[in-house]
Parts: C-alpha cells; structure tokens; sequence
C-alpha cells in the first residue's frame, strides 16, 4: 500500500508575500499494476526552462501516468521499490515491454536489446537519486554499484535498472532533468 507523502507548495498572496497554497498528501500515486508493492509519487513537475514562477501555481501532476518529463522540463518523484522478486528476476522480453508499458515508458527499455536485467533502460535525462532510506544495486551495463541510505547517484543517461536485492524496500528521491543525447554518444546505443 503506498505511504502518504507531504508536500508543501508555497506561492505569493496580491501583494507578494510569501505564502502555503496548499499542504497535504500528494495528489498522484502511480501503483505499478504488475507489482502493488512498486509506488511512485509524482511530487511537482515543470514543463519548460526557466520555469515560471507564479503567484498561484496549478496543479501540475494530475492526468495520465507521465514517467518522464516534457522537453526542457523537471519531474520530482519519490519511489518505493520492494525486494526483488523471482518473477521479476525471470521476466522474458515481453514480459519486461509490459512493465514498461505500464509505467507509460515503453521505448526506454533495453532488455532483449542488449540489457542484461529485466528492468534495464535508458532515458534522455539527467536524473538525480538520492536514497532515503533501505538498499538498492544500480546494474549498469557491465557493472554493480550497491547504494545505501544517503547516497547520491547522477545517472548521465546510461542504461541501467534497479534491483532490491535486500529484504526490505528502499525509498529513492528522483529529480528528472531532461536531456539530450550528443549525436555521436547516441550513435553507439544502435
């Protein structure tokens, strides 16, 4: 069951000063249908750089599943990601096109392209992960880097997956930055 999140939001009253808008749970939960103990939590999005500042900003995570964010936009997330299971450890490829699919992130996936873990992908961002709590292993293509509580990873756009090889969730904070790939780095992805 995924955990209620707080979020703050401030914004500016008619006369500028700096107020709460709003203070509560977050409005969007995405619960992974093909496993209910896979949550995330889409907490404040932006759609361009520089992001406008508002006095009374809108609702920006509401609508359909997004998993990344738009062209020259941010996405702020918290995801809870429980041990990992037998099923998916044994994902076939269509199996892993499902669960990507499900996220809303079909393309990203590189398994049976060359991923070497179910969960392998790639996206053209720069994402910011920092631990909250728990353990994780980011598998990258020929490497494992096991994380723990108060690490920080900058994922530069590499193919990769995140596999709880522990007994108990671990809790990411993402800040997702989109990105553009270098012509001449995306000709070697094939």
């Amino acid at each position: 069951m995924a955990e209620p999140i707080r979020r703050v939001v401030t914004g500016h009253d008619r006369n500028g000063k700096a107020i709460v808008i709003s203070d509560g749970p977050t409005p969007f939960v995405h619960i992974n249908p093909t496993n209910p103990e896979n949550w995330s939590t889409d907490l404040w999005r932006t759609s361009e750089t520089p992001a406008p500042i508002v006095a009374v900003p809108e609702e920006p995570t509401l609508g359909p599943r997004r998993q990344m964010p738009g062209k020259r936009g941010t996405v702020v997330r918290i995801n809870h990601v429980p041990p990992e299971s037998e099923a998916i450890r044994n994902m076939n490829a269509e199996s892993s096109r499902e669960h990507f699919a499900a996220l809303g992130n079909e393309t990203a996936r590189t398994f049976g392209k060359g991923g070497r873990h179910p969960l392998m992908h790639r996206t053209e961002t720069i994402d910011y992960a920092i631990i909250l709590s728990g353990e994780i292993v980011m598998v990258l293509d020929e490497t494992d880097v096991h994380l723990k509580t108060g690490d920080v990873v900058v994922q530069c756009g590499t193919n990769h997956a995140w596999s709880n090889r522990s007994n108990a969730p671990c809790t990411i904070a993402f800040v997702l930055i989109d990105g553009e790939f270098e012509p001449g780095l995306a000709a070697n992805f094939g």
